[in-house]
């Protein structure tokens, strides 16, 4: 579905707990958009949209959802001019130090996925402690994706399994969708119900290509610097609503005959 609303009023969300997405995963795109529009640096449009990154995980956690994965940074990112991506190190690593003590509060665990190469030691340092910090936490699970690449996920995958069929420790008619899972970034973690994606965009970006295999996709014009709760409500009222059989047919009607022209 694509959202053009410019309601940013917010509303009750109207969605009983069953019914509501396990698991959010977000593309964040439009900062650099958004900030050219106000006559802003992209350095202003990244600083803005670390406000909806704040108030997306707080309403995640009120809402009581299982999981929220952000696309912080993908492999791809590197490209971008060493100003801009020093700004955004600087930034994740204010995040984890500023929001710290909210994460704990809210009982919020954090988790990591994608490749630690080139993200600064002082960075990283920051992440680690932040995971550690709130390993213990029941909560909502906010798995950030940084230097992330959904390919580069399932190559690393691949290596591990061909490193342990070469071993003798995995036969390959062992191998099975479950045996990938379990050794991709994301092992343990559920699959997103639903896959938000801001600024209009009608593209995946090499985000989770595994995981999103069933994932409701919502997308809106707004760019992340204006997604709010209303958005976030929005969206999740919108996957509420859809029939999601996975490949099957609704129990309640049974099997139906195609109809021409239908």
């Amino acid at each position: 579905m694509l959202d053009s609303s410019h309601d940013s009023a917010r509303e009750p969300l109207e969605v009983p707990p069953e019914r509501r997405p396990r698991h959010i995963a977000v593309i964040m795109d439009g900062n650099g958009r958004w900030a050219r529009r106000q006559g802003l640096p992209r350095i202003e449009g990244h600083r803005r949209g670390v406000a909806s990154v704040r108030r997306c995980v707080e309403e995640c956690s009120r809402l009581g959802l299982q999981q929220l994965t952000l696309y912080c940074l993908s492999s791809e990112n590197w490209k971008r001019p060493q100003p801009e991506l020093d700004f955004l190190m600087h930034l994740l690593e204010q995040y984890m130090i500023e929001e710290r003590g909210t994460i704990l509060d809210q009982n919020v665990r954090v988790a990591i996925i994608g490749r630690r190469t080139g993200i600064p030691e002082r960075t990283l340092a920051e992440i680690d402690k932040t995971v550690e910090m709130s390993a213990a936490n029941s909560g909502l699970r906010l798995c950030l994706a940084v230097n992330y690449g959904g390919r580069g996920e399932l190559t690393d995958a691949v290596r591990r399994i061909a490193a342990e069929v070469r071993q003798g420790t995995l036969s390959p008619e062992a191998i099975t969708e479950e045996t990938i899972g379990r050794r991709l970034d994301t092992a343990g973690m559920p699959d997103p119900d639903l896959l938000i994606r801001t600024a209009g965009e009608m593209r995946v970006s090499n985000f989770l290509l595994w995981q999103i295999s069933y994932a409701e996709i919502w997308v809106t014009d707004r760019c992340w610097p204006e997604f709010d709760e209303a958005q976030l409500h929005q969206a999740i009222r919108d996957f509420a609503s859809r029939d999601r059989r996975f490949g099957g047919l609704r129990e309640e009607n049974g099997p139906q005959p195609c109809t021409p022209g239908k």
